[in-house]
């Protein structure tokens, strides 16, 4: 009578075990999954050259990046990282907001406190348009077609009639504004940087709608947006990327990202939110629901890349820095200076899977 018994005990902890080993596997490629986004670096396009650089844009459909370096815009095959041609005389340029429909791009020129109008067939600029002080960051919105310049000096935005290049207005703001986007239905938002609010502008009646703080976001930067489940996606310098309810201001919740962000992109056809990181990594958040929201990986990428593009055709990342040297002795002027960039080292870093 006892062996049966024993037989029986033998088989039922031979099923656990299995059981138990099929939950650790799949426990294992659930934790591979939620950790690994796939992005890795696939090309990196050296194209030396002296000065620094700042915001990104690129075109998917006409395959240009446009890189902004100081003095003039620099613009490349997206593809192949050959030169196409360049934007020039545009003293302390940030930004780059482009008008397909138009044919016209657009430039913030932070050291001349003006906008360079230029054609996107040819390269060539077509006139200037006076902006606030030190226009920062540029966004086109095509409702009104308008473009709008976010001045940090001035603590304002210059609205520019995108088909006639004129400056139609001036929207006063609470503080500095740091980075924009359009929900292309009507709305602006725009980070203030050092208030840690988040303001929604009417960029037809160029009015603020709302001002809204953002806690326990610190002094935040890049801002991009899920237009269809309205979520803004805050890059913030304490580390954290806020997710925000575009319609009420809310925080729905923040997540860890790397150090020293600047930019925060989304992809609406994949689902991922990205904050480009100067301590060198690309933060990968995923959109699981339009209130959860998950970080999956933080890619090594190389220091000082803290501006990117996403492209929407291949959904590839596109970032830039350079190797830099030993930081110049502070001063009063400038008491935490920058180091020096390398003559020579600029690259772009395409990131995929």
């Amino acid at each position: 009578m006892s062996f049966p018994l024993a037989r029986d005990k033998e088989m039922r902890r031979s099923c656990f075990a299995a059981v138990r080993g099929m939950m650790v596997v799949f426990l294992l490629a659930a934790f591979a999954m939620a950790g690994d986004s796939g992005y890795h670096l696939v090309k990196t396009y050296k194209l030396g050259g002296e000065g620094g650089w700042d915001y990104l844009s690129l075109d998917s459909a006409s395959r240009r990046l446009y890189i902004s370096r100081g003095t003039h815009v620099l613009v490349i095959d997206a593809d192949s990282g050959d030169p196409v041609g360049e934007i020039p005389d545009t003293g302390g340029v940030h930004g780059i907001a482009l008008a397909s429909e138009l044919s016209r791009g657009f430039t913030s020129n932070g050291r001349e406190g003006t906008v360079t109008v230029f054609d996107l067939n040819t390269l060539k600029p077509i006139s200037k348009v006076n902006a606030g002080e030190n226009p920062d960051a540029i966004v086109y919105d095509q409702v009104t077609k308008r473009v709008f310049t976010f001045n940090g000096r001035s603590h304002d935005s210059t609205a520019i009639d995108a088909a006639k290049g004129t400056a139609l207005g001036t929207i006063k703001l609470d503080g500095k504004p740091e980075f924009a986007v359009s929900d292309e239905s009507g709305q602006l938002f725009v980070n203030i940087e050092d208030k840690s609010e988040l303001v929604a502008i009417n960029p037809a009646k160029l009015e603020v709608k709302s001002t809204w703080p953002l806690a326990p976001c610190e002094s935040p930067t890049g801002l991009s947006m899920d237009r269809k489940n309205r979520r803004l996606f805050v890059g913030c310098a304490n580390k954290l990327m806020a997710i925000v309810d575009a319609d009420t201001g809310k925080v729905i919740t923040t997540l860890p990202i790397g150090r020293g962000v600047d930019v925060t992109k989304f992809d609406a056809e994949t689902g991922l939110a990205f904050a480009s990181c100067g301590e060198g990594v690309l933060t990968v958040i995923r959109e699981d629901s339009a209130d959860k929201f998950s970080v999956l990986e933080n890619v090594p990428t190389q220091a000082g890349a803290r501006t990117m593009a996403v492209d929407r055709k291949t959904h590839n990342v596109v970032l830039v820095t350079a190797q830099f040297g030993p930081s110049p002795p502070p001063t009063p002027d400038q008491p935490h200076p920058r180091p020096a960039i390398l003559p020579g080292t600029f690259v772009v870093l395409v990131f995929g899977k």
